[in-house]
């Protein structure tokens, strides 16, 4: 018997397989009967199946998902998918699971590959948006928590892996056809929103040339729509009552959101494999991405506004501190009309070729590119009762929080759906820009002007306009060959080259009505009605087409970046080059009798990194001046690694696995754009330069990690699996001090270059670290292990538990973002006669996030822990018996069955609301017709 056959079975097990009934390819013996009868089993038990057995053979701590057929993963989205195996976790955006953690570590400590290659992304960062990419033309995903140096990607949590089908490996021609429609728990909550969509998935799979081509083609397209009540809250300052101090509501900024997620996306694979030695594949990746936003609501200043607050009525929280209660009189809101569309197109394209260039040895190149463009185009239409601070008809408004998460109600006197009382333009003197109120014609601080009232009051609408490019170039050359050294029964090693280029362009208009400085009524023809908001307590709001008023003239624009640096320094572009080379030895022995299998490599990475940008800051007039920056940096890691599985029987698998780590430093923190201040003479520090924004010497977070694991995959469908893990982080990121070289940079404003080019930064430093630390235990459980007349009934379950200790450069605690310290996942389902259900739960702890905030930068919030609970029924006519129905199944889906609000917090109080945002339930009706 050779040693990789051999197996032990344990009684029990033996028992508890004998009485239960077979899965794929199991073999049963019908009592009184000598003829073998195949059960094949399909549908979600199957995908199950073909995960688990992803997990057993793979050569480390991996997790995966499998698809039945194309276009029919176990979920709507690859990120809930992901969210439910064991140690993972999904973040939503705008009510939609898009960005995954790994084991406690945020999106960017993560890689993102497809088919193997490294993916784009159209965040600032390095972290992937899943949304972005389809499940309906996707075949798995597969989750490597520890890494080989065969993996051509870099993560410290690990490398999530997307894959398309491969049609030769189908072996049959598959025509298939999905429909969905999509509706919302939430009636209309915009006038011109929508509550219903549509999804439709075509698929081709077949074979040419006596199955030596094999072709594979998918088409979606999505039209989901999402809504939303949100609760918003600028801050809580202190506010001091009967001589003690205690926290405020400052202001709030609720709306409702009614969103459309359009996406067309198409995916091709070409498979050749004219002969038994050489193989090759093209793949291609097309999507394009469209998600337009519609907000309406009030923003509600309090403590922070021109009202007056009425000391007699605030109600103390004498356990918190707050006051849960508090009118100001006098006060004036601005009328919210705002519209947003986020615009993206991804190509990705693929070439692998592999030849077996003797009975031993097997050569490999491989050949990528891929390519997203990002445009957001959003922007606030303001309206009020009169243009500019202490005009207008105020308002008395109160605000009470009844306690828990979902924030404030209000009490207001005044009728915001009247369209004679609610008017175009800026109720509040926000804008403030040197360049705007000089476009306007007025002279603002000259003694004795009558403009001077409307001076910083020329701003009744903002845009912003972001744009994003990310391209990446990939070429990889490898072998892999059988040797017969000691315990090594394989070598493999290459090298790869990996090109990447981030562009970001920033820019923000304020919007000016044409009428200035004169309010506008809003004319007939915009009018929408208007708007409930009644969950704040603020009754109804007018509705108008704010993007048709931009469109036909009734704004014009003036650039903010004229006046404001903040542009500038989120305005840049970072090349990225990383040459790579690795070994890898696989190997086979024996220990104490027990089969032992595994690999050990080491991984070379060089990476070169050239940021160009500029540096300014504003002259005399408050305008900002620009000289261009181009700042290089370059590194180098090895990266040793080791993966061993020991075979304890048949079913028992105990695996370790050690390896070395980096993720790279997000794009946006290491670019070269700054906000600089110059002074002819040095100040005490003999710096002439003194600069903040990005620091393109940052270097890779790094870490040191082990993983112990036993897996007992006690029958084809089911397995127990316990993990611990650790790891050792190194030159973390955070907020610090640095010296820049300038060599070559001029002064924006005088035109000289210092003698002394040496710049003291402020923004983001490497340093500090720490360990973290956790385990996962995972069931997958069928019934039919305990009795015949379970079959089809399982439970799928996972526990994963999380700490760290982490500290910055000056000792202090740091919370990682994106850890949980406790994170359950379970899914119960029944399948059996061509009926499925199942009902699913996804629950984590409280967790530091990353949200879009002003301006759209990114910014990390404190989110509440959340559960998550989804359910789906359905039925296959291919065991109906019912002619021509064999190749249809239809389905019900429920998500976010219970309204789970998305929480974030200012602070520890729990009374102190950022946001509280209410998506109500999704529900997807769809069916699957397979030729």
């Amino acid at each position: 018997m050779s040693l990789t056959n051999k197996r032990f079975r344990p009684a029990l097990l033996s028992a508890a397989i004998a009485a239960s009934a077979v899965s794929v390819g199991a073999i049963a013996q019908e009592e009184g009967n000598s003829q073998l009868e195949e059960i094949t089993v399909t549908g979600f038990r199957k995908s199950v199946m073909d995960s688990i057995g992803t997990k057993r053979d793979a050569t480390g701590v991996v997790e995966a998902i499998s698809a039945e057929d194309i276009g029919k993963l176990p979920d709507s989205s690859i990120a809930e998918s992901l969210a439910r195996l064991p140690g993972l976790a999904a973040q939503r955006l705008d009510g939609r699971a898009s960005r995954v953690t790994i084991r406690g570590f945020g999106e960017n400590e993560s890689a993102t590959t497809f088919n193997g290659r490294e993916q784009v992304s159209i965040s600032d960062n390095r972290g992937v948006e899943f949304d972005l990419y389809p499940s309906e033309i996707m075949s798995g995903v597969t989750v490597y928590k520890t890494p080989t140096a065969s993996i051509d990607a870099e993560g410290i949590a690990g490398v999530i892996d997307m894959q398309t089908v491969k049609p030769l490996e189908r072996g049959e021609r598959v025509i298939q056809f999905n429909g969905q429609y999509e509706m919302t728990s939430f009636d209309k909550l915009n006038p011109d929103g929508e509550d219903s969509g549509k999804r439709a998935t075509f698929s081709y799979i077949d074979q040419f040339a006596d199955d030596t081509i094999g072709v594979a083609f998918a088409y979606n397209t999505m039209s989901s729509p999402n809504q939303e009540e949100r609760w918003n809250s600028w801050g809580y300052p202190e506010f001091t009552y009967q001589g003690e101090n205690y926290s405020i509501l400052g202001g709030a900024k609720p709306f409702v959101r009614s969103s459309v997620l359009d996406r067309d996306s198409a995916m091709l694979v070409v498979e050749a494999q004219p002969n038994d030695k050489l193989h090759m594949t093209f793949d291609a990746l097309y999507v394009d991405f469209s998600d337009e936003k519609i907000l309406r609501g009030i923003e509600i200043p309090f403590a922070w506004g021109q009202g007056s607050i009425s000391p007699d009525t605030a109600v103390v929280d004498p356990a918190t501190g707050f006051i849960t209660q508090a009118t100001t009189e006098g006060q004036r809101v601005v009328v919210r009309n705002d519209m947003e569309n986020r615009d993206a197109e991804l190509n990705s394209f693929g070439f692998n070729t592999k030849f077996d260039a003797s009975e031993t040895l097997q050569l490999e190149f491989d050949a990528s590119h891929s390519s997203v463009e990002r445009q957001i185009w959003s922007f606030e239409s303001y309206s009020g009762t009169g243009r500019g601070n202490d005009e207008g008809v105020a308002d008395d408004l109160t605000y009470s929080f009844a306690g828990g998460n979902a924030g404030a109600q209000f009490g207001h006197n005044l009728d915001y759906s009247d369209y004679d009382l609610i008017k175009l333009g800026g109720p509040l003197t926000w804008g403030w820009s040197s360049a705007l109120n000089a476009s306007l014609g007025l002279s603002c601080g000259v003694e004795g002007q009558a403009d001077d009232a409307y001076c910083n009051a020329g701003q009744d609408g903002f845009l912003n306009a972001p744009q994003i490019d990310d391209e990446l170039t990939s070429l990889k050359l490898a072998a892999k060959q059988m040797v017969e050294v000691g315990i090594i029964n394989e070598i493999s090693y290459g090298v790869s080259y990996r090109d990447r280029e981030k562009t970001k362009k920033s820019e923000g208009y304020f919007m000016t009505l044409s009428s200035f400085p004169e309010m506008q009524e809003v004319p007939e023809e915009y009018r929408l009605g208007s708007v409930s908001l009644d969950f704040i307590g603020m009754g109804d709001m007018i509705a108008y087409d704010a993007a048709a008023l931009l469109k036909d003239g009734y704004y014009s624009l003036l650039a903010e970046s004229l006046t404001n640096s903040s542009h500038l320094t989120k305005s840049w572009s970072v090349n990225e080059t990383v040459t790579s080379a690795f070994a890898q030895a696989n190997f086979a022995t024996e220990v104490a009798g027990l089969a032992l299998t595994g690999n050990a490599g080491l991984r070379y990475v060089y990476t070169e990194q050239q940021s160009s940008g500029a540096a300014g800051r504003p002259d005399e007039n408050g305008l900002i001046q620009t000289s261009p920056t181009n700042l290089s940096h370059d590194y180098s890691h090895f990266l040793p690694s080791m993966n061993l599985a020991l075979a304890l029987d048949e079913q028992q698998t105990l695996r370790f696995g050690a390896a070395q780590t980096i993720s790279r430093a997000r794009m946006d923190e290491m670019n070269s754009s700054l906000s600089v201040n110059y002074s002819e003479t040095p100040n005490a520090e003999g710096y002439n330069w003194t600069i903040s924004g990005g620091n393109p010497a940052l270097e890779p977070k790094e870490a040191t990690g082990v993983d112990l694991s036993y897996e007992n995959y006690f029958v084809d469908d089911g397995y127990f699996s316990v993990a611990v893990f650790w790891k050792d982080l190194n030159n973390w990121v955070f907020d610090g001090n640095y010296e820049v070289d300038l060599s070559g940079v001029t002064d924006p404003v005088s035109g000289q270059v210092p003698e002394n080019p040496i710049a003291f930064g402020s923004g983001k430093v490497n340093g500090g670290g720490g360990t973290l630390q956790g385990y996962e235990v995972a069931l997958s459980l069928p019934f039919h292990i305990f009795n015949e007349n379970l079959d089809g009934l399982g439970l799928i379950a996972s526990h994963t538990g999380v700490s760290s200790d982490i500290k910055d450069p000056n000792g202090n605690d740091y919370e990682l973002p994106g850890l949980s310290d406790s994170i359950q996942t379970m899914t119960l389902y029944f399948e059996k006669s061509g009926f499925s259900a199942r009902t699913s739960l996804r629950k984590r702890s409280d967790f530091k996030g990353e949200v879009y905030g002003i301006g759209f930068d990114s910014q990390q919030v404190d989110v509440v822990g959340e559960t998550l609970v989804d359910a789906q029924i359905g039925y296959d006519f291919a065991e109906s018996g019912i002619g021509g129905l064999e190749g249809l199944s239809v389905f019900l889906q429920g998500q976010n069955l219970t309204d789970e609000p998305f929480t974030t917090l200012s602070g520890d109080n729990s009374l102190q609301v950022r946001d509280y945002q209410s998506y109500g339930s999704t529900y997807l009706l769809g069916f699957n017709y397979k030729l």
